[in-house]
């Protein structure tokens, strides 16, 4: 990896943080003298290190990422001109002083903007395992049915893979793509069909991307597709289409909306109607266009914090 780019930030951002929140399962980790967090983005190497808390080195053997410079391009990767602070505002604080005070060593984890394809497939992929294991299959789908590419890293050669494409996976037995559907063949028959769909184009993911989609409209269209439901529909959303007002409601963040917000409605099951009326509560102490962001601090701080997880 040849170039090197520095970025410097206003707002702080916690790589790792980040990175190991459950959002993405696409990067690894390296320590060789230092921790490098690696990954494959639009075909691109990419690894990046953590300098300080708010500046962050990008090494590449590009300079481009889709067309834009690579120091812009992460920099909307990791959204750092959204300002947290939009998300938790002074009523926030002024009624859940405990949780805030909780909450703020979060604040430097950064909501990313990735492909909506891989975040589709990936929280297909990823329904109802640990992220541990999440992580371990999807690594698997990268090396079964990606592109391999070796990369030299302060003397050592590391071998990554892309994610495959629409057309590779649309193309595999759904019988062998269980192996990393944690043996589910009814998942596995799911995620080819939705690779097929994308590349025959009847999902189209860039139409999906306009902003002016009402977030209801959105999560129904992607429902309307095997195997997704409300919390994958807001995953993609949120992960990877960039729309921070989506909010996935799992166990997790079922659990703290009872706990911290006292939801009686979070003390019932999770159906479709329940889903939607939890939806319509958290944006009641969350400002709106970011509650999905803000939700994510929030099932992060709950998993380490009170669940006391450290598995990412």
């Amino acid at each position: 990896m040849k170039i090197k780019n520095n970025i410097t930030s206003i707002i702080k951002i916690d790589v790792k943080q980040s990175l190991f929140s459950g959002q993405t399962f696409l990067w690894d980790i390296v320590t060789i003298d230092a921790e490098y967090y690696l990954s494959v983005i639009k075909g691109i190497p990419v690894i990046i290190r953590q300098i300080s808390d708010d500046r962050i080195e990008i090494q590449s053997d590009s300079i481009m990422i889709d067309s834009v410079l690579i120091s812009d391009f992460i920099k909307s990767y990791f959204s750092l001109e959204i300002d947290v602070n939009l998300i938790f505002q002074d009523d926030f604080k002024r009624l859940n002083p405990d949780i805030y005070s909780l909450i703020r060593s979060y604040f430097s984890l950064r909501i990313l903007r990735q492909d909506p394809y891989e975040t589709m497939i990936s929280f297909m992929c990823a329904q109802g395992i640990g992220m541990h294991l999440i992580r371990k299959q999807i690594g698997m789908l990268k090396k079964n049915y990606g592109k391999k590419i070796s990369i030299i890293l302060s003397g050592k050669e590391i071998v990554l893979h892309t994610f495959p494409t629409p057309e590779r996976l649309a193309a595999v037995d759904p019988l062998v793509l269980s192996t990393c559907t944690n043996n589910n063949r009814i998942r596995a028959k799911n995620i080819v069909l939705a690779a097929q769909c994308v590349a025959d184009g009847k999902i189209d993911l860039h139409a999906l991307a306009d902003p002016a989609i009402p977030l209801a409209e959105l999560r129904n269209t992607l429902c309307l597709n095997p195997g997704i439901g409300f919390k994958i529909a807001d995953c993609i959303a949120l992960f990877g289409l960039g729309r921070f007002d989506a909010f996935p409601i799992d166990t997790h963040v079922r659990q703290y909306l009872g706990k911290w917000f006292n939801s009686r409605t979070a003390l019932r099951s999770l159906t479709p109607a329940n889903y939607l009326m939890l939806d319509t509560e958290a944006r009641t102490f969350l400002n709106p266009e970011l509650a999905g962001y803000g939700g994510h601090i929030l099932f992060h701080c709950w998993r380490k914090e009170v669940k006391k997880l450290h598995s990412f």
